[in-house]
């Protein structure tokens, strides 16, 4: 019998092998476009926090006030200590974002997710997946005991095939998809998947991690074609554009009683510290109130696939596929000699033959440096595709 660390080198060196091993490095983040990596300061192109607005002086003002007076954590469950007013605060002003009766706050959307998909489905149900879903909904997925199935990627035409044949063998079924595909930056079908869950009676949930704040006017993904879509489960994160940390459901009144006392990664998880829930309510007011800023990070990468010669961008994520890791990896190191940080990213989290640099566009990122970028990209030979 091999010891732990014996296991564990063995797995260590099978995936450096295959190019597949993962370092965390020393980065230090000065603003919302500039990381700090050995001495180098880099422009990124990598980060999820579209609008800036970690580092806006409001946002952090409101954490910093919240910490004065409510202290740096929330001390335990928030069925133990009870609900920090914040959090009540917030659940509002999300439930009216995404025009929905009421939210629940959880503390990060992979919580989120491994969490609600178990509480409202289980071993007589169906689940149908979308492909290239986050992990965290194959997380919640397995964690249901659900039967899964999973459909090609923004496919309405093979969910409509799996729900005729399907769907009448399972007391419920829940449609599972993002709302912006955090790889490839498109966008799910959600009018359509919508109406074919009220057609089949099953249930619409879409993770809209990377939708809220910077497509839809900023109210996310449900709302792409100027009208509100029919989606019941409506789930984000507070990380991205909100440029906090936590994440969320909105849905109805009865939903979201339900989730509150029967989800266990909010009943046995300790409660959002304070300081999140006041840098959320802030970031939801500069969300509101600046519809230009909002419009920004699309915008911007539209810029890049305009100068790159790629489909226009759909968000604010636009991927090159390299192809292999290792040729991911050295385009990315490639781009770091010339002060950009674009991170490879490879199996697991996209197929084989498809690891890729993952560019995201953020509404500070100025003209003039995504001009250098593409012409960086050209001339390393680097135009990638999707």
């Amino acid at each position: 019998m091999i010891s732990l660390d014996e296991f564990a080198t063995g797995k260590l060196r099978s995936l450096a092998s295959r190019d597949l091993l993962r370092t965390l490095r020393t980065s230090e983040r000065e603003d919302g476009l500039t990381i700090v990596r050995d001495g180098r300061r880099l422009l990124s192109f990598c980060c999820n926090d579209y609008l800036n607005l970690s580092h806006h002086p409001a946002v952090k003002a409101a954490a910093q006030a919240a910490v004065e007076r409510y202290g740096a954590g929330a001390g335990a469950s928030r069925l133990v200590t009870g609900n920090h007013p914040l959090l009540e605060r917030l659940e509002v002003r999300l439930a009216a974002l995404k025009g929905a009766e009421a939210a629940c706050v959880f503390g990060s959307g992979y919580l989120a997710n491994a969490g609600i998909i178990p509480a409202l489905v289980g071993d007589t149900d169906l689940i149908l997946v979308d492909e290239l879903v986050h992990s965290c909904i194959w997380t919640g997925a397995k964690l249901s005991a659900a039967t899964t199935v999973v459909f090609r990627h923004n496919d309405l035409g093979h969910v409509a095939e799996l729900l005729r044949s399907r769907r009448g063998k399972h007391a419920r079924c829940l449609i599972a998809t993002d709302g912006v595909f955090s790889m490839d930056g498109d966008l799910a079908p959600v009018h359509g998947l919508a109406a074919l869950a009220a057609e089949h009676d099953g249930w619409l949930l879409t993770d809209d991690a990377h939708g809220v704040g910077v497509v839809g006017g900023g109210r996310g993904s449900s709302f792409v074609e100027g009208r509100k879509a029919e989606v019941p489960l409506q789930m984000g994160t507070l990380s991205k554009a909100l440029g906090s940390y936590g994440g969320y459901l909105c849905a109805s009144r009865p939903v979201i009683d339900l989730i509150k006392s029967r989800t266990r990664t909010l009943v046995y998880s300790t409660g959002l510290p304070p300081a999140s829930a006041a840098a959320a309510l802030a970031a939801l007011d500069l969300i509101e109130s600046a519809p230009e800023l909002v419009a920004r990070p699309v915008r911007k990468a539209r810029l890049f696939t305009r100068l790159m010669t790629l489909p226009p961008a759909e968000s604010p994520i636009v991927p090159l596929i390299i192809g292999s890791a290792a040729a991911a990896l050295e385009a990315a190191q490639a781009l770091e000699a010339e002060g950009f940080l674009v991170t490879a990213i490879r199996p697991p989290t996209v197929a084989e033959g498809t690891s890729r640099l993952r560019l995201t566009f953020t509404a500070g990122h100025p003209d003039a440096e995504i001009e250098r970028l593409t012409a960086v990209l050209h001339r390393l030979g680097l135009r990638g595709g999707r």
